[in-house]
């Protein structure tokens, strides 16, 4: 009993409440608009200059490329204009040499040869006609009409973006560390290659992965209505969502599309109330942090990610263990234990080392309804190494991951509520869709025989409860990745639960925000990015693109002017 009720004490510390939900989305709304202000705020609310989202109709055939880590994946996504679309991929990884090199060329030399195979092996014939016009374009080096391919460049480093295909690097992460690309435009290091093997490609946008998301839900999601917010829930967190352009007023550097009157905007909001003028702060999530490389940043994302979630709960209960009087992961004999074996708990055991508690046995945790908890039980002897837990252990290590787990959702909801609030795309007030009458009001109808109207309000009442009364252009169309919302038992419905908490979202409001999976946002929504980037160039470009691209391979402009008269 000592075991179940710790556990229900630890769990408890976890809850957010409806007040605190409420709470967490005033503030983030307010550090939105900080963020749309001025620059150096908690909430970057970074312009990614994409001036548009797809509605489906779209068609092409484009390139995208993804360096996230160890590996680079190259792809061709055929549009096909009815919201499918045609992918074929590749995925190469990157040596290790590469990743510490002395210079970005090395690196970003091998990202072009892939992008060349990759173009011969699945694209020979653009590559073939490519390289017979060649000889025949008067051009020098024929690019006008020889940019067969716009590529997206999804590029998962902290960069400055000055442009829809422009951006600095900032530093490098994962392992990776080539001092001289610091400050360099990785977009231009990319193209600069790709030039230097001749290849029918131009580098039209840089991407961020959580750009990606809004864009290829965009493209795929159903009916009428346009993407709102794309958002990851997975080993990290973020969110980039359609900005009016005149909420944005800090400076904005670089050439952008003023005509459509918007602009998807990178929330960074991992980062939101690093503060903690509102996010709940238990002891275990102040040790996380003051043990993290990173204490005090990225405070949202620390009780949110699977990054995390699984350290959190590690710290949780080898603060049980450490308690004399709570016999967690401890039997005197092998008779206190239905397993008829003493519980013991490995040297090496994940819960002795920091971080080593994957976030995958929180989902394992709250889809295991067995009883006796087996499946839970074998998962804590494979991922935590204790042999022969008790049923008690399973239920305590149970209670307190769905605690963790559900305070994450939570604090998702509110991100997700925060953002339809501020961009005001949903009004209940102004929403045509009637309430519906009180059972007892129906009841009432009955005894008075109005029959008729006894039978519409129910057929409503139905309806509502459905959510079938909603019409398609009332719909807030939310796009989501990422291992949490797509794999943890009921996420989405815990995040649904923090929304009708907000009152300017309610009930009514929560069941018009249709949230659906969006997946490979670093391919199809970096293709989708490099056709806005396509539609924003302007025909009499060509002169100076051509100049600048000439002179990163050693031409002169004063020849690519003469070439071109």
């Amino acid at each position: 009993m000592a075991v179940e009720a710790e556990a229900k004490r630890v769990a408890a510390e976890f809850e957010l409440t409806d007040d605190g939900v409420r709470n967490t989305v005033a503030e983030f709304v307010a550090e939105m608009k900080a963020g749309l202000a001025k620059d150096g705020t908690s909430m970057s609310q970074i312009p990614t200059y994409v001036t548009g989202v797809p509605n489906g109709t779209e068609k092409g055939l484009y390139l995208a490329v993804d360096l996230g880590g160890t590996n680079f994946r190259v792809c061709s996504i055929q549009l096909n204009g009815d919201t499918t679309f045609n992918l074929v991929q590749s995925k190469v990884a990157i040596p290790r040499e590469l990743m510490v090199a002395q210079t970005a060329k090395e690196l970003f030399a091998f990202l072009a040869k892939q992008i060349e195979t990759f173009l011969r092996q699945h694209h020979n014939d653009h590559f073939e006609k490519h390289l017979r016009r060649r000889a025949t374009v008067s051009t020098p080096e024929g690019y006008r009409d020889e940019h067969v391919f716009r590529l997206g460049f999804t590029f998962s480093f902290p960069v400055k973006q000055v442009g829809i295909n422009r951006g600095n690097l900032i530093r490098w992460t994962k392992g990776f560390n080539i001092p001289d690309a610091v400050g360099k435009d990785v977009c231009q290091l990319l193209q600069t290659e790709i030039d230097l093997l001749k290849l029918p490609v131009k580098v039209a946008a840089l991407v961020n992965d959580t750009v990606g998301t809004l864009m290829a839900r965009s493209y795929t999601s159903p009916g009428k209505t346009s993407t709102l917010l794309g958002a990851i829930f997975g080993t990290g967190t973020n969110g980039a969502y359609v900005e009016q352009l005149s909420k944005i007023t800090k400076p904005m550097i670089g050439d952008y599309d003023k005509t459509t009157g918007e602009m998807v905007v990178n929330t960074e909001w991992g980062s939101f109330d690093n503060a903690l003028k509102v996010l709940p702060n238990t002891e275990y999530d102040a040790k996380l942090d003051r043990d993290s490389v990173n204490p005090g940043i990225q405070m949202f994302e620390k009780r949110i990610s699977g990054m995390f979630l699984g350290e959190i709960l590690r710290i949780a209960l080898v603060a049980l263990m450490n308690k004399p009087d709570v016999p967690l992961f401890r039997d005197d004999n092998s008779s206190h234990n239905d397993y008829h074996s003493t519980t013991t708990i490995d040297e090496t055991s994940p819960l002795h080392t920091q971080w080593a508690v994957d976030s995958s046995i929180l989902s394992i945790a709250e889809a295991d309804k067995s009883v006796g908890l087996r499946a839970l039980r074998q998962q804590i002897e494979k991922n935590l190494g204790v042999s022969a837990a008790s049923i008690e252990d399973a239920a305590a290590v149970k209670e307190i991951a769905h605690a963790i787990a559900v305070r994450a959702a939570r604090l998702s909801g509110a991100a997700v509520a925060a953002i339809v609030i501020h961009t005001g795309r949903l009004n209940p007030e102004a929403s045509s869709v009637p309430q519906p009458k009180s059972t007892a009001a129906i009841k009432e109808d009955i005894l008075k025989g109005n029959l008729a109207e006894a039978a519409s309000a129910t057929a409503n009442k139905l309806a509502d409860t459905a959510g079938l009364s909603v019409n398609e252009e009332e719909i807030v169309d939310v796009g989501v990745d990422g291992s949490l919302v797509e794999f943890y038992p009921g996420f989405e419905d815990y995040m649904r639960e923090a929304m009708r908490a907000v009152p300017e979202i309610g009930a009514a409001g929560e069941r018009r925000i249709r949230i659906g999976i969006a997946k490979d946002g670093s391919g199809v929504g970096a293709a989708l990015i490099a056709l806005v980037a396509a539609k924003m160039e302007q025909n009499n470009d060509y002169a100076g693109d051509l100049m600048q691209r000439l002179e990163s391979v050693g031409e002169t402009s004063e020849n690519v002017i003469e070439d071109e008269k």
